[in-house]
């Protein structure tokens, strides 16, 4: 019988499925939410174009699958949309008067909260701005200014309202920073940052899908075609619920809900209580995927085994005791759930791999891909060796090192961080390495992700280049790689009949062009499950 027209059928100069042993095709079929046929030759499927059928012909672009994004944080592109946008100042007294505009239109009393995507390198001043800076944008407002997920900063009325002052004790796992004469600067590190963030008031629904509607629908523009959300607050998941309903997606999630708050056995029983209602459902575009964890700081917080370079003294900060952490984790696994930890400095790292050891121990025949290194940032030979041997994936993000590369240098001196994401060595000993960004601490998008790999330049140059993998393999750590993580490689990942059609469409081939190409390349067209998402050029954007 010969076969229903499809729904698409695109003709390019290569389509790389990435199936083992696959010659390079010339030609792919979608009908529905699922690939039907491929062919070496450029017309092999015109068989199957009919009245309906959408043919997009290209003979000199590229056909890739949709890349994973395995760590990154939708939830906060998702607020950055409304949020005010001081990714955008040069200087300080630009980024206060974005903070002054939004003033004179918000209502007193309400809170007001910044983007995250930002570094102070990028302001003249190289620095972040403090609390006084803050109350001359506003006095009348609560001023929440983020920097990636580590950092807060706020002016006079957010810290009254925190009920923060000159005397209040640092929380465990946390800093309220002080100058030099012991008064409050504004900035909260980690767990500190909880005594404000918990005090902002859930945004308007509407606002919320809108937010992600337009964040989701980006990441689909730079070639991502699912997100994997390292930390989502419990009760966001009805907010990716709704999103989901109202087929505003533009992209898969899975999400890992964040166990940053939860400071006892009892809390994390309490976290996981309410995740009940997720267990077992498979919707192809929203799926729970665990709980996460940190086990040490960031840039300025992460845990080494030496001490930094910029505090003699000061060698980081573990957010858990080990055996509090084991707890946590084996309350977790027993309810049937994954586990992705951060670990960024390499005493973080050694620490949490004496956890997931334990863990391990106490769990006879847990499925690899249950316990996850996030980052994994300073990842030292015997650690690498460790962690392969106990079967655990990592998660690495070059587009952070890209961003954090000159204050990281600061820290941790130019030794340490050249050897961060070691990706050669992991690649070359056998890890389940897949890729991602991190955002907001650095940018999303598929090939901006594979040239930082293949070239390890950041913002202040490359570092470690001795580091550097292939772009075939780079390509594989956001996609083949990337499913095998997520336990999805019959589903997504490579290019073959019967697979979700999660395909992107490249002006250029990642493979051949410069460098200088491959930097700047983006879609022309992405599909997800059959469905336009990003499609400037060809189809009705779905």
């Amino acid at each position: 019988m010969p076969k229903p027209p499809a729904d698409l059928v695109i003709r390019a100069g290569a389509v790389h499925t990435l199936v083992p042993g696959q010659d390079t095709q010339r030609a792919v079929a979608v009908t529905g939410e699922r690939i039907t046929a491929l062919s070496p030759e450029p017309g092999g499927l015109d068989h199957l174009i009919g009245p309906a059928t959408v043919v997009v012909d290209e003979p000199d672009a590229t056909v890739l699958p949709a890349f994973d994004d395995t760590h990154t944080h939708l939830i906060l592109a998702g607020y950055s949309v409304h949020d005010v946008p001081v990714h955008r100042a040069r200087t300080i007294p630009e980024f206060l008067g974005l903070i002054r505009e939004r003033a004179a239109a918000t209502p007193p009393g309400q809170w007001i909260r910044t983007t995250t995507n930002w570094q102070e390198l990028n302001l003249a001043e190289q620095r972040l701005p403090t609390a006084a800076e803050l109350d001359q944008a506003t006095t009348e407002h609560p001023v929440l200014v983020k920097r990636g997920s580590h950092n807060d900063v706020l002016n006079s009325h957010a810290l009254r309202l925190a009920g923060i002052t000159a005397d209040t004790s640092q929380p465990n796992g946390g800093l309220i920073e002080r100058d030099h004469q012991g008064r409050l600067t504004g900035r909260l590190v980690d767990h500190a940052m909880d005594l404000a963030e918990r005090l902002l008031p859930r945004p308007d629904l509407a606002d919320r899908i809108d937010g992600l509607r337009v964040a989701s629908y980006d990441y689909a523009a730079n070639g991502i075609g699912a997100v994997r959300d390292c930390m989502v607050p419990v009760e966001d998941l009805e907010v990716l619920r709704a999103v989901r309903d109202a087929g505003a997606l533009g992209v898969r999630i899975r999400a890992l809900v964040s166990g940053f708050s939860a400071r006892s056995a009892a809390e994390v029983d309490e976290l996981l209580d309410r995740m009940e209602g997720w267990r077992g459902t498979d919707d192809p575009w929203l799926r729970v995927w665990g709980v996460k964890f940190g086990i040490d700081g960031g840039i300025e917080a992460g845990a080494l085994e030496e001490p930094y370079a910029d505090r003699p003294c000061y060698c980081g900060t573990l957010l858990w005791e080990p055996d509090a952490l084991f707890e946590a984790v084996d309350r977790v696994v027993r309810r049937g759930w994954r586990v992705g930890v951060h670990a960024w400095g390499d005493r973080g790292l050694r620490v949490l791999l004496d956890v997931y050891e334990r863990v391990l121990q106490a769990h006879a025949g847990l499925p690899q891909g249950t316990l996850v290194i996030e980052h994994g940032g300073l990842a030292r030979p015997e650690q690498r060796a460790r962690a392969i041997s106990l079967g655990i994936p990592v998660t690495v993000q070059h587009p952070l090192l890209h961003d954090v590369a000159a204050p990281q240098i600061r820290a941790w001196g130019p030794e340490r961080v050249s050897d961060i994401f070691p990706l050669r060595e992991w690649v070359d000993e056998g890890a389940l390495l897949a890729a991602g960004s991190d955002f907001p601490v650095g940018p999303y998008g598929a090939m901006t992700s594979v040239w930082g790999m293949t070239t390890r330049q950041t913002s202040t140059g490359a570092q470690g280049p001795q580091h550097a993998i292939t772009r075939a393999e780079a390509v594989a750590l956001h996609t083949t790689n990337a499913a095998r993580l997520l336990g999805e490689t019959g589903e997504r990942g490579s290019l073959a009949p019967g697979l979700l059609a999660d395909v992107t469409l490249w002006p250029a081939d990642p493979f051949t062009c410069s460098a200088k190409e491959l930097e700047a390349l983006r879609p022309d067209l992405t599909l997800v499950g059959g469905r336009a998402v990003h499609d400037p050029r060809f189809l009705a954007t779905g």
